[in-house]
């Protein structure tokens, strides 16, 4: 029940001016080779098996 309220807060946000700048935003960062690559090598990081 709580999942179906923020979902629907969520979806409510992202049609308002600001929730739409963040969500550009958001996909500009995700086309930059650089970002990509950051992130690919900190997942790397994450999924490590710790010692």
């Amino acid at each position: 029940m709580a999942m179906t309220t923020m979902l629907r807060r969520i979806k409510a946000w992202s049609a308002t001016p600001q929730g739409r700048r963040t969500i550009e935003q958001a996909r500009r960062a995700a086309a930059d080779p650089r970002n990509r690559a950051h992130a690919r090598r900190l997942l790397t990081r994450l999924r490590a098996p710790r010692r």
